[in-house]
């Protein structure tokens, strides 16, 4: 088989599975480990999957910028915000994080709800602007104009001032197996000291955010409270993620 072949049916295989598990797929084609791993590194390498432990994982569309991800399954976004804009309690402290899906929460919420928002995104504030009742603390650091949010070490020990009651996580990246991802490892490390601050940390994954991976680990799915599915979502993976220990809620 050529390369290109090979090539052409690792990118079928995932399509169709979700997933490629490498020694298993070599031991269906009657293929050495070593080609498969090669195959896949060079795909990586292009652009068209992402590699993980013991194969790989479809790439993240989410890791576009800003600006081209509100176009990316933007009703499904919708939803999750709805949902999860119900979840924020009244009197609370909550940190929104920065993206598409968070934006779409706090736009969601009603004007008069009363509590504390602490976020490190800029579009998330300014989208407070006219909830006059949201007592609004951002925390500083490096804007990072890729996800439009702060990041670095300035941004890491503000949140050593801050205890919250729930962090509504964005990612890029849920896998039940690879857990929680994104595509900048200064965002990962802000995500991870965010979530280390609240009593629960709740995933918004649209559509587009599940059963793919990015680059770099967040943290496991364990780690988590709970997740806001978009209703759409198939019920084997619904099932998954409840058996994986979330909260599992669907929009």
């Amino acid at each position: 088989m050529l390369t290109q072949q090979r090539k052409s049916l690792l990118l079928e295989r995932l399509s169709t599975d979700g997933r490629i598990v490498a020694k298993n797929l070599a031991k269906e084609l009657g293929l050495s480990d070593d080609t498969i791993r090669r195959d896949l590194r060079e795909l990586a390498s292009e652009g068209r999957l992402q590699r993980v432990h013991g194969g790989a994982l479809p790439c993240a569309p989410a890791e576009a910028n800003f600006v081209d991800r509100q176009q990316i399954a933007s009703e499904s976004k919708q939803r999750v915000g709805l949902t999860a804009a119900g979840l924020v309690k009244s009197n609370g402290v909550v940190i929104i994080d920065g993206g598409t899906t968070a934006l779409q929460l706090v736009r969601h919420l009603p004007l008069d709800h009363n509590c504390t928002v602490v976020t490190h995104s800029p579009s998330i504030a300014v989208a407070l602007a006219e909830h006059t009742s949201v007592k609004v603390v951002m925390i500083g650091g490096v804007l990072f104009r890729h996800s439009m949010v702060n990041v670095g070490a300035a941004t890491i020990d503000s949140m050593l001032h801050i205890r919250a009651d729930c962090y509504f996580m964005g990612v890029t990246g849920v896998s039940i197996t690879e857990g929680l991802s994104t595509g900048d490892l200064e965002e990962a490390h802000v995500k991870r000291a965010l979530s280390d601050r609240a009593a629960e940390t709740v995933i918004l994954a649209s559509e587009e955010k599940l059963n793919v991976a990015s680059p770099y680990v967040v943290m496991p799915l364990s780690n988590a409270t709970g997740i806001v599915l978009d209703g759409k979502t198939a019920p084997s993976l619904v099932k998954k993620l409840k058996r994986a220990g979330l909260d599992v809620c669907v929009s």
